[in-house]
């Protein structure tokens, strides 16, 4: 059964492709595996379109809960700033990525390594083992490449790339995206965009909440496999937010910060066995890898006027994540699993 159009979140207006890539310059590409048992992919978000390691964006993170296996955390904490696009996969393909970036890197700056500093791969992981045979490592570096090379503006969601997998509230999950427009200024004349991008895989079934409606107790009556009560919330989520606002990675990181409320609002707890981490980039400007070139010259944004891009930022996760449930298909996959879509089991929108 098709489900309308989902319902908005909030009161800003979304950009026109209602996605991360309504910020200029951020392009999103996916790999997908769909073989049997192999249930698993690779997503990337490139935040422009040149030599990010040369070029490097702005950015920080935040993790909300640290169950977790990503790459290239550390030095973005340290250094404020990222140079390869951002990969997402499952928990045992990150080494695979990582080196697949590292390789592509090479590619382009022969001297990475000896005259030039290493470069910092960069890969987030959610766990796809109940609909994916894990063990089987089938990610590779040419699916990682494919995900480069399909990189575009239109952006498909729902049970796609690193998305193919994973599970969310008990239901079918993967890549969701939404967007927001703020004015600001006096005049209202100033107009920014954040984007979203989320790899779903988290939350418990009777907790789940779309659009501040208290659903879960609903379809999980009507879920076709009851899982035990209660059972731990196991999954993960990757939040990822960019913004042609121009701010530094400390304000970066207060962004970031804040797509935690957005992910609360859909019931998630950020449990125990849950890795939940967010980043945030601007492409407002790019940071040069060689010194002799100059640094930018830009004014930031005042802190005392981010609360609008905080509200953006909250809105758009959780429009982020409804939009990976909206969108996603059942899987069956390793063993006979089956994780049932949201369009299985919502009879109507909305409930009453």
């Amino acid at each position: 059964m098709a489900l309308p159009a989902p319902p908005h979140i909030g009161a800003l207006p979304p950009g026109p492709r209602h996605a991360i890539t309504d910020v200029a310059g951020v392009t999103v590409g996916h790999c997908t595996l769909d073989a049997g048992s192999v249930q698993t992919g690779v997503t990337v978000v490139l935040p422009h379109g040149g030599d990010l390691f040369q070029d490097r964006v702005p950015a920080a993170s935040v993790v909300i809960n640290g169950f977790g296996k990503s790459i290239g955390l550390l030095q973005i904490t340290e250094l404020g700033v990222l140079e390869t696009p951002i990969a997402l996969t499952n928990t045992f393909s990150v080494g695979a990525v990582a080196g697949a970036q590292i390789r592509q890197c090479l590619g382009a700056n022969p001297e990475c390594g000896r005259s030039l500093p290493t470069v910092n791969p960069l890969v987030f992981e959610c766990n796809d083992g109940f609909l994916n045979d894990i063990q089987r490592m089938a990610v590779t570096e040419a699916h990682y490449l494919q995900a480069c090379q399909a990189a575009g503006l239109e952006v498909q969601e729902g049970s796609v790339g690193a998305g193919r997998g994973m599970s969310s509230f008990g239901l079918k999950g993967g890549i969701g995206t939404a967007s927001r427009r703020v004015r600001m200024g006096t005049a209202g004349d100033t107009v920014y965009t954040v984007g979203a991008l989320v790899l779903a895989n988290c939350g418990r079934l009777p907790q789940l909440v779309l659009a501040g409606r208290a659903v879960g107790t609903r379809l999980a009556a009507l879920a076709p496999v009851r899982p035990p009560e209660p059972e731990p919330e196991k999954g993960s989520i990757i939040l990822l937010i960019a913004t042609d606002a121009p701010l530094d990675a400390r304000a970066l990181r207060r962004l970031a910060l804040r797509a935690g409320a957005g992910l609360a609002r859909t019931g998630s707890v950020f449990g125990h066995g849950s890795g939940d981490i967010a980043l945030a980039f601007s492409t407002a400007y790019t940071v040069p890898q060689d010194s002799a070139r100059p640094m930018p010259a830009i004014a930031m944004l005042h802190d005392a006027l981010l609360d609008p891009l905080f509200q953006a930022v909250a809105d758009s996760t959780e429009q982020a994540i409804v939009h990976a449930l909206w969108r996603a298909v059942a899987v069956t996959g390793r063993s006979g699993h089956r994780r049932a879509a949201l369009a299985d089991l919502l009879p109507g929108w909305p409930l009453v």
